[in-house]
């Protein structure tokens, strides 16, 4: 069976060879957190898990993905890889019971850090998203709560409809603006002493 879902519509799993569909909205806030997990073992698709309830992310544009593995590849070079560890989603984070989340990127300082586990990560000292259009509240708003709930240090938030790079660092158990970073402008790291990078750059990555 394959998982199919809409944001605003009803969920539903379809059997692929005669396209027979269950509806699961009934089952909704019901989810364990282990069939969660089962679930996204057996899926490419990008899927979060909130208290039982869960959510199938829209598939990623190309102009998401060449910006994502542009960022990626320029944290990877500028964080030696025996130091730290990036990786990209798909990738189960941990944000406290009931809740997991699947950032476009995760990194950590230490490779050997215990909070990468092999299922899922318990933490992480920097996250980002890059801003999807099918729902960009669900990066600039709801994740800011997560992510600062989680206490991820750094958060960076990449909006390409708003031509921006959003920097936000985690005080006490909120996170405040670093900066805002536009066109013509450099973004730079709180955490990472000496990474900055050219918004232009990134937005234009091909």
């Amino acid at each position: 069976m394959t998982l199919t879902n809409l944001r605003t519509a009803p969920l539903h799993l379809v059997r692929q060879k005669d396209g027979i569909a269950i509806d699961l909205s009934p089952i909704q806030g019901f989810w364990t957190l282990e069939q969660y997990l089962k679930l996204t073992d057996s899926t490419s698709l990008l899927v979060e898990y909130t208290d039982g309830v869960i959510e199938v992310l829209p598939m990623p544009t190309d102009q998401h993905q060449v910006i994502l593995l542009f960022l990626y590849e320029l944290l990877r070079a500028f964080l030696p890889l025996k130091q730290g560890k990036i990786l990209v989603a798909p990738l189960r984070l941990h944000i406290r019971d009931g809740k997991q989340r699947e950032p476009d990127l995760l990194l950590v300082l230490d490779a050997n850090d215990p909070r990468r586990q092999n299922r899922y990560w318990l933490g992480a000292d920097l996250v980002v998203e890059v801003v999807s259009e099918d729902d960009p509240e669900r990066d600039t708003v709801d994740k800011v709560i997560d992510y600062a709930e989680a206490g991820i240090p750094e958060y960076w938030i990449v909006n390409p409809i708003e031509q921006t790079i959003t920097v936000l660092q985690l005080s006490d158990t909120n996170y405040r603006t670093y900066g805002i970073f536009g066109r013509g402008t450099y973004a730079t790291s709180v955490l990472l002493d000496g990474f900055t990078i050219g918004v232009d750059a990134v937005l234009d990555a091909r």
